[in-house]
């Protein structure tokens, strides 16, 4: 399926204005919230809908934590990360060695790419020290 190139809805530009005023990603959850008190409110489920459909224009990227959470960032905010499997801390990565990867033809199936998301998991400083300690 190619990527939607129809204009964002009302609500979608909504949650698109909230990603890009925060510096960090956000969870549905505060999607929802912040949007509640203003003309602008929407149901937990339309913010998840309108998330995925955003998602499917490329517009969006999803991230999941060990736990299961899912943060949201606009594609144009390039965020790689560190994350440890033990106690969920985040750090970013900043520089990407994949910007410059091409994939050979007859490998990307004709595949077309929307954005590339990179993470790395491990453990944490913190809790490297806890596991020499115990």
């Amino acid at each position: 399926m190619p990527v939607d190139q129809s204009q964002p809805t009302l609500r979608q530009n909504q949650l698109l204005k909230e990603l890009r005023g925060c510096c960090d990603e956000m969870s549905g959850q505060q999607l929802y919230r912040a949007l509640q008190d203003s003309p602008y409110a929407m149901g937990l489920a339309t913010v998840y809908r309108n998330l995925r459909q955003l998602q499917q224009r490329g517009l969006v990227r999803c991230r999941h934590l060990p736990t299961g959470e899912a943060l949201y960032a606009p594609v144009e905010r390039d965020l790689h990360h560190l994350t440890c499997v033990d106690c969920g801390k985040t750090l970013p990565i900043d520089h990407c060695p994949l910007h410059n990867l091409k994939i050979p033809q007859e490998q990307s199936h004709n595949f077309q790419l929307i954005f590339h998301t990179l993470e790395f998991f491990g453990h944490c400083e913190s809790c490297q020290k806890g596991q020499t300690l115990t």
